[in-house]
């Protein structure tokens, strides 16, 4: 069995920590605890922002604890791993899963969710031991969703991590580990739609854009798109739309433009990516009575919906979905695949680049119309780590990122 490399210490990094809700990230010296049993300590190297860690920002019923380092999509490689970790090594490439896979309990075992009982999302802001990892100021950290990828170093539990091939672009792997593949996985996993079936996704985000990938590479015969922002038009027909709405140009409920637009009837697939819950209504009341389903992916503050009964009984289905469906180890090798294959227009997403002394301002950047994705590097020079290694990750920032930004930078990506 393995056990924890030798001196392996706590280290001091920079993060972005999150003191009260609402209140602007600071960016302070923390220290990293080294890994204990079933975890790794990972360098990042670029993380991502969604809307879900806008939301934990600012306080919700479930999670609002703090003092935090918010940050769940990303990408690093392994700096040391803890005691009796065997699937990972010293220098793999990994990202941060929000759920995990057992593969031997009944929801793994079932073939109809990617909720594992074993390993389910982390809300409690702790390691599975209910211990922190962080600290600041002689201060425990909490994490989020036991990731925390707004550090430098963070540590997971590895039933929390994928290793991945190095090919895959930094960028693009920081948010396939959640927004991209949470709307493609919606599609391909949750519905599974069919060739010559009728989407509708409302709100072309990263997560919408996904779910329209997802639709077309199902053979989806029309794929409506739903937005405010015109300039979303054409990124969603990069991504495989066929039709788009803007519900400002009408006078009528998007649900009865839908059905004008289906002859009549409503599509077979409708997605919810927004987080508004007023839209989950709309959604439902959009898809066709006996077969329709609704996926609801965008996360929100709101606890409750309301949705029609009629509508309800009339045989249609409205679900929930975490992560798109998407198992770990089973679905996301698949999309990674796909991705250094360029099967993918991931470049498409990537609108901003945002320092981590800048991290604030992204959620500025957030509120602008042409903005999908915040994109930039997370210190990918630091004397620190391993010299054969360092030499690695600098070749590899070259070949993807010389374009990008300044080194010093945390990357960022909006939903």
């Amino acid at each position: 069995m393995a056990t924890r490399e030798d001196d392996v210490r706590s280290l001091k990094c920079k993060a972005a920590v999150c003191w009260g809700a609402g209140e602007p990230l600071k960016i302070e010296e923390i220290e990293v605890e080294p890994p204990r049993a079933s975890e790794v300590r990972v360098k990042m190297l670029c993380a991502s922002l969604c809307h879900t860690d806008i939301l934990c920002w600012k306080g919700t019923a479930l999670l609002d604890l703090f003092p935090r380092v918010l940050g769940h999509e990303g990408v690093g490689i392994v700096e040391s791993v803890g005691e009796g970790v065997t699937e990972l090594k010293k220098g793999d490439y990994v990202i941060p899963t929000l759920v995990g896979e057992c593969e031997n309990c009944g929801n793994c075992k079932s073939g109809k969710t990617n909720l594992c009982l074993k390993y389910p999302i982390n809300l409690h802001g702790l390691m599975l031991d209910h211990t922190s990892r962080m600290s600041v100021k002689g201060q425990k950290l909490y994490n989020l969703f036991g990731c925390s990828t707004w550090s430098e170093f963070t540590v997971i539990n590895v039933n929390y991590v994928l290793k991945i091939d190095s090919n895959v672009p930094l960028q693009h792997a920081s948010f396939i580990s959640c927004g991209f593949s949470t709307g493609f996985g919606a599609a391909w996993k949750e519905v599974k739609v069919e060739k010559g079936s009728t989407v509708a996704v409302f709100g072309l985000g990263g997560v919408g854009l996904g779910v329209v990938e997802g639709a077309r590479s199902g053979g989806a015969h029309k794929i409506i798109g739903i937005d405010i922002n015109e300039r979303k038009k054409e990124k969603g027909k990069v991504f495989g739309m066929t039709d788009f709405i803007n519900p400002n140009e009408f006078d009528k409920s998007i649900s009865e433009v839908i059905k004008e637009m289906t002859g009549g009837l409503g599509v077979d697939y409708s997605f919810e990516c927004t987080g508004a819950t007023p839209l989950i209504s709309e959604a439902f009341e959009a898809t066709i009575p006996g077969r329709g389903v609704t996926v609801v992916i965008g996360a929100s503050k709101e606890l409750s919906v309301s949705v029609s009964l009629i509508s309800l009984m009339s045989g249609k289905t409205l679900k929930g979905s975490i992560f798109g469906g998407i198992k770990p180890h089973s679905d996301l090798p698949i999309i990674l695949d796909k991705c250094i294959n360029k099967e993918f227009h991931l470049d498409e997403l990537v609108t901003h680049k945002v320092n981590l002394d800048d991290i604030n301002q992204a959620f500025e950047i957030m509120k602008q119309p042409d903005c999908l994705k915040i994109v930039s590097l997370s210190h990918l020079i630091n004397k620190r780590p391993w010299p054969k290694l360092q030499a690695r990750i600098n070749s590899l920032a070259y070949q993807h990122f010389q374009y990008c930004c300044p080194l010093s930078s945390l990357s960022m990506a909006l939903h």
